[in-house]
Formats: structure tokens, C-alpha cells, sequence
């Protein structure tokens, strides 16, 4: 439970500084802001001086060891996402000062999505928002395939509201048209989507102006550099938009390796990060073994842990219980990072090959120390790391 985001950043942090300078091996970073203004900052060096001296500076020079291989510096090539929203306060917890700073430096953008078949847009998605929606009879999937493959009344549609409205025609009893899916279905479905997009009536926009930061999030993303650093805010979205937005950015990532970027923006000749790693704090939320088993997400989770590696795509996630992640996510991870926790956890079948003199110690761990699991050590190891050397802003 203590420091797991802080440890799995200062990781990435030197990641980053390892292989900067690299040109054969290049990597790039995409995190989700998922509390507060964690993660809102890490371009910026620390403002507690003392902790800078006296703590975090030794042990990045013992780790060093004569080689600047870890730099004494923040996050490089930081760029923010904030979610769009006609009054900045409702779409993110940063300062408005803070934000329209970052905009002025060209190093943050709003992203939306749109509803344009013409344009590819981003009504393909809709699956998204139903990843955690039990669907044993397949009726909200065939409502999607449905939609996507632009039948019955949602042939040609460009906006989001005649989207809606589409959707209410279903709903209506006694309509003559395809009722090969119950009304109920089409009621169930509607009442869904309409609450969600009442509450995000500006991320789901007509357009996207680029004179004014705008943009599609998955543009963005099929445009990432080799060592580009990506931080996307969406810890003032409701749980179902998160889980879209999360959705949305794995199933970019992948397609961009998998060769889908071209049409998006991004140059032939442009060479793509050989490994893009993609940060996730409480992935309980997506890829928990109470997770419905069709949903979309959990099965873009799933793909990447077996099978993204060979793409050069690599999750690091955090939660507070190990115990509460999908098995076959936990089995395909290469190495476990144990903060401090409590007995009821550590009695769970996870822990059962871990030695009892290591379980009693994970209830006493401090902040900044973790036990390392990685089929590389013959046993687990005990490390300490340094607090972060970014900006950390206090909740509330």
C-alpha cells in the first residue's frame, strides 16, 4: 500500500534517463493521472530542499556510481492531456494557472472525441463504456456491432446527440423497423450511454480546433516520439469515462505498433519508440477476477500481458491488493513489487510460496522500501528507493 506510485515512477524515471541518448533501443512513457494532481507536475524538480540534499541526491549518487547514468533532473519531454470541458474546474483537480502555464510552454493539450464516420471517429469506441457491464446474452455487443457497422438508423451520423437520438428511435415500442434486438436491450443500453454522456457533454465534442490545444487523444498517441512522456489526466472523470479513456489509450498504443498510425498524422520516415511502456495506479478497476469476461478492456489488458511484449508494448500497474488482479494478468507479470500490507492480505493464495519471515515483514515495511519478486533472483530481495525528485503536489 505505501509509495507503490512513487516506486513504479522512479523507475520509470530511470528508464527515461538510461536510454535518452539511446538510438537504437528508444522507448517512450504514457501514464494516467488517476488521483488528484499526482502526476500533474512531474516535469518540475521538487520544492523541499532539504529532502532534495540530504535524501534524494546521495542515493542517486550511490546508485550512479561515477556514472551520471541517473540525472539529478525531473521528468524530460513531459506532455499533458487535461480532458475538455467548457469550465476548465469540471474536467481536471489542476490549477487553472497551472494549466493555461503548461498550454503557454505548448507542452499540454485538451483532448476530446468525435463522432464522424467519415473521419474514422471515435463512436468505433463506444464499447468502451460498457467494460464493466454484465452481458451474458451478448445483447449490449450486438447493439455495438450494430451501431459500428452503421445499420438501420445510424448511417451516416457526425454527431453525438444524433447518435443519442438514434438510439432513443430503438427504444420506442411498437416501431415497425429491425427488431432483431429486444427493446429492453435498446432501453438498457440507451439509459447507459445518455448518462454518460450527460456528464461529459464536452468531452464528446462536434470537432477538434488545433488553434486552441485541441485534440483526439489517439491522434496524439499514434504521434508519440521516442522519448516523449505522456501524462493523461482523467482522475475528475467518472468511473465509466476512465475506463474509456484508459481503453482507449491501450487500444492506440497497440494498433501504433501493430501499424495502424498511418492516416493519423504520422510520417512515414518517423521512427516509432522500439517499447513504449504505459502506466496504470489502481488496476483493480480494469483487470479484477470480478471483471465481466467480455469486457473489452480486460481483454486489451489481457493481450498486452501475453502478447505485448513482443510488440514492445510493457504495462507497469499499481494497486493496493495483489490478490484482487486477474490471475492470468499476475501470471504473465515478470516481476512483483511488495509494499507494505496487511495480514488478511498476505494470507491470500497469492502469498502462499512466500517465506512467513517475509510475509510478517510486509506488515512492517516503511514507506520507500519494497521486496522484490523476479525469476532473474534465486530470492526475493529487500530494496529501498529515494522519494521522488519531482514535484509532488499535497491532496486537498
Amino acid at each position: 500500500m505505501a509509495s507503490k506510485t512513487s516506486y513504479a515512477m522512479f523507475l520509470i524515471k530511470a528508464i527515461q534517463d538510461f536510454y535518452y541518448e539511446k538510438e537504437e533501443e528508444t522507448i517512450a512513457f504514457v501514464m494516467l493521472n488517476v488521483k488528484g494532481r499526482d502526476l500533474l507536475a512531474i516535469d518540475e524538480l521538487t520544492e523541499n530542499q532539504n529532502e532534495l540534499e540530504k535524501e534524494i541526491f546521495p542515493m542517486y549518487q550511490m546508485f550512479n556510481e561515477g556514472k551520471e547514468r541517473l540525472q539529478r533532473t525531473p521528468f524530460r519531454n513531459v506532455k499533458y492531456f487535461f480532458p475538455y470541458a467548457k469550465d476548465m474546474a469540471a474536467g481536471t483537480y489542476a490549477h487553472k494557472e497551472d494549466v493555461e502555464k503548461a498550454l503557454s510552454e505548448k507542452k499540454a493539450k485538451f483532448y476530446k472525441y468525435i463522432c464522424d464516420e467519415t473521419e474514422g471517429g471515435d463512436q468505433n469506441k463506444i464499447d468502451l463504456l460498457f467494460s464493466n457491464i454484465d452481458d451474458p446474452q451478448g445483447t449490449m455487443d450486438a447493439i455495438i456491432t450494430y451501431i459500428v457497422n452503421g445499420e438501420g438508423q445510424f448511417t451516416g451520423i457526425s454527431e453525438w446527440n444524433k447518435l443519442l437520438e438514434s438510439m432513443g428511435h430503438y427504444t420506442k415500442s411498437g416501431r415497425k423497423d429491425d427488431q432483431s434486438i429486444p427493446v429492453a436491450s435498446w432501453r438498457k443500453f440507451y439509459r447507459i450511454f445518455k448518462k454518460v454522456y450527460d456528464k461529459n457533454a464536452g468531452l464528446f465534442a462536434a470537432r477538434v480546433d488545433s488553434k486552441k490545444s485541441e485534440t483526439r487523444l489517439c491522434e496524439s498517441l499514434m504521434n508519440i516520439q521516442p522519448n516523449d512522456c505522456f501524462v493523461i489526466d482523467i482522475a475528475k472523470l467518472d468511473e465509466e469515462m476512465q475506463a474509456f479513456v484508459f481503453g482507449d489509450v491501450m487500444r492506440s498504443i497497440y494498433d501504433l505498433k501493430l501499424g495502424a498510425a498511418e492516416g493519423l498524422g504520422r510520417k512515414a520516415k518517423e521512427k516509432i519508440p522500439s517499447k513504449i511502456i504505459i502506466f496504470i495506479d489502481e488496476l483493480n478497476k480494469y483487470a479484477s477476477d470480478d471483471s465481466p469476461k467480455n469486457s473489452p478492456i480486460l481483454r486489451q489488458i489481457l493481450d498486452i500481458t501475453e502478447r505485448g511484449r513482443s510488440l514492445g508494448v510493457v504495462l507497469f500497474s499499481a494497486e493496493q491488493f495483489r490478490s484482487d488482479i486477474h490471475r492470468r494478468v499476475k501470471g504473465n507479470c515478470a516481476t512483483h513489487a511488495y509494499g507494505r500490507t496487511n495480514a488478511i492480505e498476505t494470507s491470500k493464495a497469492d502469498y502462499q510460496y512466500i517465506p512467513s519471515t517475509i510475509k510478517s515483514m510486509l506488515t512492517r515495511l516503511k514507506q520507500g522500501e519494497y521486496v522484490i519478486q523476479n525469476p532473474t533472483f534465486r530470492s526475493l530481495l529487500s530494496i529501498k528507493f529515494p522519494k521522488p525528485i519531482y514535484k509532488q503536489y499535497k491532496h486537498g
